[in-house]
């Protein structure tokens, strides 16, 4: 069985910057990690290879600095790494991107056709929970999204139990199937120090645009649908007003703010 796991790199939440002329994160030269959903869906791939056999190949669209997290996938058990790094990607938005990574999956199941697909549930710099959902649009696949346990796995199906806002439900589904899995799914392993001296010497695939046939205009920003405008940062809350005393001398002041507040308002 041939799984496939698309991870992201991500800034670390104290090192966020923002372009301010393209209005996107700024990657290059900052701290990153593993998106943590992430680090489930590379746990439960392996998990599924040690028990059914077969291999792991580890995805990821990002500057050359994102080679670091697929190695550290190596490090947890993953076989393979396909890294797709390349100017025309810069700036690719939730659509752009499941378009990208798409193509390169195409190319990838030319010679090793795959049974499963795998992402963490949302990013943690985007949060949107759109690129896995977009990934299986583009490939035509079925998906479970938000899995937190997968029930049963055969040759041509997979039934896996997804979270709902109350409660869960069932899904059975034919492979190949994508999934988003959410952190109930498990634990993910600390790397051995076999698995990190593999990751030193592991070589990483490194694919660029023309190696997917992609068309131009799918790429980056200008194949991105979704224009931010303009980010900022929120103004910081004026401080509130403390009411003093016991509670009978408190409640009138209270309401008599309260009505200057609705005439001023209706003013």
């Amino acid at each position: 069985m041939h799984i496939v796991v698309c991870i992201k790199q991500v800034p670390d939440t104290a090192n966020v910057r923002i372009d301010p002329k393209t209005n996107t994160l700024i990657r290059e030269g900052v701290a990153s990690i593993i998106n943590p959903f992430d680090m489930y869906a590379i746990e439960e791939s392996i998990r599924i290879k040690e028990k059914k056999g077969g291999k792991v190949t580890v995805l990821t669209m990002g500057p050359p600095q994102a080679e670091n997290a697929l190695r550290e996938a190596i490090s947890m058990g993953a076989d393979n790494a396909i890294l797709l790094s390349d100017r025309a990607f810069a700036g690719s938005d939730t659509w752009a991107t499941s378009y990208t990574l798409a193509m390169a999956l195409k190319k990838l199941g030319e010679n090793t056709p795959f049974s499963l697909i795998i992402c963490g549930k949302q990013a943690s710099d985007g949060d949107t929970a759109q690129v896995g959902p977009g990934l299986a649009a583009h490939l035509d696949l079925p998906q479970i999204t938000y899995v937190r346990k997968i029930e049963e796995l055969a040759d041509d199906y997979i039934a896996a139990e997804r979270l709902l806002e109350e409660g869960t439900e069932i899904i059975r589904a034919p492979l190949p199937c994508l999934l988003t899995v959410v952190k109930e799914i498990n634990e993910p392993r600390i790397p051995s120090l076999k698995g990190k001296l593999a990751a030193k010497k592991a070589q990483i695939t490194l694919w660029k645009s023309v190696d997917l046939a992609c068309e131009p205009g799918n790429l980056g920003l200008d194949g991105s649908p979704t224009k931010v405008v303009k980010i900022f940062t929120p103004p910081p809350r004026a401080g509130g007003e403390i009411f003093k005393g016991e509670p009978a001398e408190i409640v009138p002041q209270l309401v008599a703010k309260l009505k200057d507040a609705v005439i001023a308002s209706s003013a």
